[in-house]
């Protein structure tokens, strides 16, 4: 079969996802307002019959004086990523693009690879002879997977490596952690976190931490803690305006599409986090707490709130985003690891991001670019 594609309005793209309730909150229409420096573009793929069968949100950004972009489509597109007709699929997207003056175009398939069970993950850890995630052996495969990444290179997209030991990739996450939901009760879920995990809620609630939604004007109290947690953790933090955008950008499309959770004890805010939600699908995005006043956790109270909350909002997944590769344990990253695999969950491995240089010139610029993004 082959495929047409072309422009689509914000609405079109919205209810295809609304209908199927698969799409990364980085496929949605609203995404491409919270990235002011890129021009964001719906794309559909339309079948022989002229129905609407695949979306995908393209962010263009531009090279100083020329016009020439590199595509990005985070986490998507929003395709039949099983169809023997992937490249029918592909082509025209590269087509269409390489018209719109693209240099080189980035994808990231929602293919998962592989998961690790939390217990695989425990005991991965204390092996000392493990040092990577990737070299343990896991607990379910995709054999389909792998037969897709074959297919992308011989059509000459190239896998983008980690760019970094800790195992993130330069985009998106190639590792995340995820806790299912689907088919499981709110008491199946609190028996499957560990020990640990239990333990600090109750502790929590003992100290009387309560979490509460915040609104646009909690998005200040959010901010200051998450600045100390980049002074901490050795991160650059995104100014308080990306937030605010975001706010603003993903709760017009959808109310729900975006929560600000805050964790309070006594006078004080000691943890928040803001909360992503489409379809059946939750993601934890971004966390922020302070040192002071660990003991009583209040970072295990404000995810417990919203694991419960997505579950009343019919999650099929909660998603914890990225995650460590590496199992050492001088590594920093390895505690939030620890943290989330205390859920009872999976480590999953997606298919990672993947390039098409339209320019090979050009493509030597895409580093510079995902680093300014």
């Amino acid at each position: 079969m082959s495929y047409r594609l072309k422009a689509i309005t914000r609405e079109e793209h919205l209810a295809f996802v609304t209908a199927r309730s698969a799409a990364s909150h980085m496929q949605v229409p609203s995404w491409g307002d919270v990235k002011p420096d890129w021009r964001a573009e719906s794309l559909g793929w339309f079948d022989e019959a002229g129905g609407l069968v695949g979306v995908g949100l393209v962010l263009l950004r531009p090279l100083p004086k020329l016009k020439r972009y590199l595509a990005y489509l985070p986490e998507g597109p929003v395709i039949d990523w099983a169809a023997a007709d992937l490249e029918q699929w592909l082509q025209p997207m590269l087509a269409y693009l390489k018209r719109q003056g693209a240099f080189t175009v980035k994808m990231g398939p929602p293919v998962v690879v592989r998961r690790w069970s939390a217990e695989a993950v425990k005991t991965a850890i204390a092996d000392p002879q493990a040092r990577w995630l990737r070299d343990v052996e896991a607990t379910e495969q995709e054999p389909h997977a792998l037969d897709l990444a074959d297919r992308l290179r011989r059509m000459g997209w190239q896998q983008t490596e980690p760019g970094s030991e800790d195992g993130f990739a330069a985009g998106q996450p190639r590792y995340v952690f995820q806790v299912p939901f689907a088919g499981r009760s709110l008491e199946d879920i609190h028996r499957g976190l560990n020990q640990q995990w239990r333990r600090n809620i109750k502790k929590a609630e003992k100290a009387g931490v309560k979490v509460v939604q915040g609104g646009y004007e909690d998005l200040s109290a959010f901010y200051d803690l998450y600045v100390e947690t980049a002074e901490r953790d050795q991160f650059i933090p995104r100014p308080l305006a990306y937030f605010q955008r975001m706010w603003t950008a993903l709760r017009a499309e959808d109310a729900n599409r975006m929560r600000l959770y805050l964790a309070h004890h006594e006078a004080d805010v000691l943890a928040a986090a803001t909360m992503l939600t489409v379809g059946e699908h939750v993601w934890y995005s971004y966390g922020a707490s302070t040192s002071r006043k660990r003991e009583v956790q209040p970072n295990n109270a404000i995810q417990w709130r919203m694991m419960c909350d997505a579950h009343e909002l019919g999650a099929a997944v909660y998603d914890f985003r990225g995650i460590t590769d590496t199992l050492e344990e001088s590594n920093h990253l390895l505690g939030l690891l620890r943290f989330k695999s205390g859920t009872g969950g999976y480590a999953v491995e997606y298919l990672g991001e993947w390039d098409y240089p339209l320019n090979k010139v050009l493509h030597k610029a895409l580093d510079l670019y995902m680093s300014r993004r």
